[in-house]
């Protein structure tokens, strides 16, 4: 049985199964928002069972189904599949991937309507690799973010990483004690003055909490985990 965490009114946080990535074990996590029009803004939605189906369904009806980034799109067509009235949103570097579904124009730094006043957003890009729309949930002042920090705990790397791979981890510096973004993407980045731009519209919010799909949430002081998870941003 599946379990939603009310974080907040109208916002939930969802955990699901691991999936592989190039051998790692990810854990994988969706947040659930309910706009005021009653349906439901679904984010990176995480594996779909029966089960899980039913029990959306007691908190409402999903309206939009959102990758974040062009990794965040594993389960998008289950989901439109168990609900096809849902429109699908991301970014265009997730629409030239997973082109087959019928998503709606590609989100950028600006929300559309569906969602406007309720939850901002902020394009993170700059990088030869990969771009990510990071969200902001304004009435209990949430950030919602893929990537862009990764927060594992020493106890969830042991249970799932190989002793070598934790050491990647700590290399990488996506643990507890700096939750960057992975190495590789950190890299990537060209036009640091986009990603100064983008850092300063996320610290800008003056966010409470912050949600990522990967590591510890956290359920507060989120500012100042945010302003040491992008100590890496020059």
């Amino acid at each position: 049985m599946t379990t939603f965490i009310s974080i907040a009114e109208n916002i939930w946080i969802l955990n699901g199964n691991n999936v592989n990535f190039h051998g790692f074990a990810y854990p994988t996590r969706s947040v659930f928002v309910r706009l005021q029009n009653g349906g439901l803004w679904v984010w990176s939605p995480v594996e779909l069972s029966d089960g899980l189906r039913s029990e959306v369904q007691t908190i409402g009806r999903p309206a939009h189904l959102v990758s974040p980034n062009k990794l965040h799109h594993l389960f998008l067509g289950e989901w439109h599949a168990a609900f096809p009235d849902a429109k699908l949103w991301g970014p265009a570097s997730t629409i030239r991937k997973y082109g087959d579904l019928p998503f709606q124009s590609p989100l950028v730094d600006e929300p559309p309507a569906a969602w406007a006043g309720q939850i901002d957003q902020c394009w993170v890009r700059g990088s030869l690799a990969m771009d990510e729309i990071v969200f902001f949930h304004l009435l209990s002042r949430t950030v919602i973010l893929a990537d862009l920090s990764q927060n594992f705990s020493p106890k969830w790397l042991s249970e799932n990483w190989a002793p070598w791979q934790r050491s990647v981890a700590r290399i990488s510096k996506i643990t507890e004690a700096k939750s960057f973004a992975p190495l590789d993407w950190r890299l990537s980045f060209i036009h640091h003055r986009k990603l100064r731009v983008a850092r300063e519209k996320i610290l800008g919010w003056d966010p409470w909490k912050v949600i990522m799909a990967h590591g510890e949430w956290q359920p507060q002081h989120g500012g100042e985990f945010l302003a040491r998870a992008f100590e890496w941003i020059s």
